[in-house]
């Protein structure tokens, strides 16, 4: 019986009913709308943001090699530290076709010039960031998927209030037409 009943409340939108308005019908079908867009939307949003976020990590991982390249310059000499005590200093190395290569990055304040020290390089020999580790590229891809359904979820969410605070704008000016129609003639049968 109870189950029933809520059926029949839940459905009330559609039912018909001589109180029933067109904004409340366009309500009810926004919100099946919003709903399904959450339900079916956001977890394939999620899926789809996930496989790609895993290409692009394995991509990195496949692009970026460690090199071992020499600095150039004191280290330690002049510029900013970072809160692990590293600063920004030259460095060369040669790709295996024997090509010089210099560039900028971070490293240890102590190091003296000629010390050796690891660097990541891309496919195109320009000194990047480590690639992330198949846990951590697994943790960013899935962290990627849950943020993009909960965007989707979120804006499915936004757009049914915008479209339900315009309805209730036009009830409630509806409303005061009304009012205005009605309420005169009250004032006269109480007299």
């Amino acid at each position: 019986m109870r189950a029933r009943t809520r059926t029949r409340r839940s459905l009330w939108r559609w039912r018909r009913n001589p109180l029933r308005r067109r904004e409340d019908l366009v309500e009810g079908w926004v919100l099946l709308a919003a709903w399904a867009v959450v339900l079916v939307g956001g977890p394939l949003a999620g899926v789809v943001s996930a496989q790609a976020a895993t290409e692009s990590l394995d991509q990195q991982r496949a692009e970026r090699h460690p090199v071992t390249a020499a600095l150039v310059g004191d280290a330690g000499r002049g510029g900013s530290t970072t809160a692990d005590d590293r600063v920004l200093a030259t460095v060369r190395w040669k790709s295996p076709d024997g090509t010089a290569h210099t560039d900028r990055t971070l490293v240890d304040a102590k190091l003296k010039p000629g010390d050796r020290v690891v660097v990541w390089a891309d496919g195109h020999h320009r000194i990047t960031n480590r690639p992330p580790t198949p846990n951590q590229a697994e943790a960013q891809a899935a962290a990627t998927g849950v943020m993009a359904s909960l965007a989707v979820a979120g804006a499915a969410a936004g757009g049914f209030c915008a479209v339900r605070a315009g309805l209730d704008w036009r009830r409630g000016r509806a409303w005061d037409a009304e009012w205005q129609k009605v309420g005169p003639q009250w004032g006269r049968t109480a007299t």
